[in-house]
């Protein structure tokens, strides 16, 4: 076929009087783009694409029987696939932005289509921009502007990964062909503690600002002291002071005061060092810290803490029959002992006396001091060992001084524990325990002669019948010049003497089988008399 034939045809599909689908394509200005067909080009008698950016018409590339022909002004940039009829357009430029038309005509008739191609600038400079270098909370209305280069730009808001939501009343989101607008009113301190990121793209790329920060200042909140309850005296040697905090960002400036009136004290401690030197202390008085923000000018007052510093505070010692005679040996029974306790400083109110943390009473061989300032045992017992404590109470204080008293005593009688009766052959061992203090050492003797065991444990490793006897353990306690003994019997029996014998129901066995046995003979012997005949008489 002539291609004068079919030419003006052509022009006119290329001019929009064809009818055909529209399809629509982005690519990225600088970059190759691909237009492809849905059309099967086999057996095509022609075929073009033509160029329609709405004020003229350009053939770019024309296929037939006479050869493939490309427009002068595309011969470098375009690629024509004549298998498949695609048509490879780049590196685009801004011109490249129109209709594409491709017309093939084939056996089956014509057939046309159109593809819009849009040539899109790179997405690129996406910044964050603020309209002010620093915000103060609930009091400043920030705006963050996000600008961006590039074609048919949408823009995301993010505080570190987490999208914002704009509320559409205090946040807001505008956008614009080539920025958008996030404006936060009345900002909060937590609205920008991450960085804010801003993406800016289209359909084809997308790219993401850095992060942006904007210092928020607030408070300073709450403002509190510690120790928040202190003790109502505190003592003038004592390390105390008293410490003020508060959330500010910048950090909050501290002053004191006292009473109401301001002090020559500034920053977050307050020493007990300072209150002295301004002469404050002696009465009771209260103590606030104020703190203050130099970016929102806010000044809060903490809660008042009241104390007083005084000079005399309690201090104590105890005295025992140690601290007046140090050589002497306290014994139950033979010993007193008299314990004092004395306020080396300050005035008690009250003094208490405990032994081992449970409080002393009056009564039978105690006694106190009339004004409890002394305990008074006499004579000493075993149960009066242990930790004496008196406890010495006034307004301002309370302390406790000790003393550990030993008392001596002993041994009781002894007990040994071990077997009367072994067989011979078995291993013996017998130990003593007398209760003593300072602790007991025995010795033992056979049949009343001494051995040379000096231990607690008396031990046989095999058993003669020669060890038959009594065995005597004696205790000794060197310090009460003391003795006590107990006698121990022990027997050794041929091997088996000592067997348990049989079982309880091994017995009830052998009675059970024995009456069985004996009902049977007594049923046996009167059986056998009704069978022997008895002789009449007559």
């Amino acid at each position: 076929m002539d291609l004068c034939f079919w030419k003006p045809l052509l022009l006119l599909c290329a001019a929009g009087y064809c009818a055909g689908n529209m399809r629509e394509i982005e690519a990225v200005l600088g970059k190759k783009v691909t237009l492809d067909t849905r059309f099967s080009i086999s057996n095509f008698v022609a075929l073009v694409w033509n160029f329609n950016d709405g004020n003229n018409v350009v053939n770019v590339v024309t296929a037939s029987a006479e050869g493939l022909k490309i427009h002068d002004s595309y011969k470098d940039r375009v690629t024509f696939n004549t298998t498949t009829g695609f048509l490879t357009i780049g590196p685009l430029t801004p011109a490249d932005s129109g209709e594409f038309t491709i017309t093939v005509i084939s056996s089956r008739g014509t057939e046309t289509e159109q593809v819009e191609l849009r040539v899109l600038e790179p997405v690129s400079a996406v910044t964050i921009t603020a309209n002010m270098p620093e915000a103060i909370e609930h009091n400043s209305t920030v705006v963050l502007l996000c600008s961006a280069k590039g074609s048919f730009l949408t823009f995301s808001w993010f505080k570190g990964a987490a999208p914002i939501k704009a509320d559409g009343k205090r946040i807001t989101v505008k956008d614009e062909e080539l920025s958008s607008a996030l404006t936060i009113v009345g900002v909060l301190r937590t609205d920008l503690t991450e960085p804010v990121f801003c993406t800016a793209g289209n359909k084809l790329e997308k790219e993401k600002s850095a992060g942006f920060s904007l210092p928020v200042h607030y408070g300073p909140d709450e403002v509190t002291i510690a120790p928040l309850i202190p003790a109502q005296y505190i003592m003038s040697g004592a390390n105390f002071s008293l410490s003020c905090s508060s959330r500010s960002s910048p950090a909050a400036s501290f002053g004191w005061y006292h009473d109401k009136q301001m002090m020559e004290a500034e920053g977050p401690v307050l020493t007990l060092e300072v209150i002295k030197a301004h002469r404050y202390g002696s009465a009771m008085g209260e103590y606030t810290c104020r703190a203050k923000n130099s970016k929102t000018l806010r000044e809060v007052t903490s809660a008042a803490v009241s104390f007083a510093v005084i000079d005399a505070m309690l201090t104590a010692k105890i005295s025992g029959p140690s601290d007046t005679m140090p050589s002497a040996i306290l014994i139950a029974g033979n010993s007193s002992a008299n314990l004092s306790c004395q306020a080396a400083g300050g005035v008690p109110k009250t003094v208490t006396w405990l032994k081992d943390g449970k409080p002393l009473t009056a009564g039978g061989r105690l006694a106190f001091y009339s004004n409890m300032s002394g305990v008074a045992i006499s004579p000493l017992q075993k149960e009066d060992n242990g930790e004496y404590m008196c406890r010495l109470v006034n307004s301002v204080s309370t302390v406790e001084a000790s003393y550990k008293m030993l008392v001596n005593y002993g041994p009781e009688t002894p007990m040994v524990t071990g077997g009367k009766a072994v067989e011979v052959n078995d291993k013996v061992e017998l130990d003593c325990a007398a209760a003593s203090v300072p602790p007991a050492t025995y010795t033992w003797k056979f049949n009343g002669t001494m051995t040379s065991i000096k231990t607690a444990k008396y031990l046989i490793e095999m058993a003669r019948y020669k060890n038959t006897g009594t065995y005597t353990c004696e205790a000794h306690n060197a310090v009460t010049g003391k003795n006590s003994s107990y006698a121990h019997a022990l027997s050794v029996k041929e091997e088996g003497a000592l067997d348990e014998g049989l079982s309880d129901g091994a017995i009830a066995g052998i009675v059970i089988a024995v009456l069985v046995a004996l009902g049977a003979a007594i049923a046996l012997i009167v059986y056998c008399r009704q069978k022997v005949p008895v002789e009449s008489p007559y």
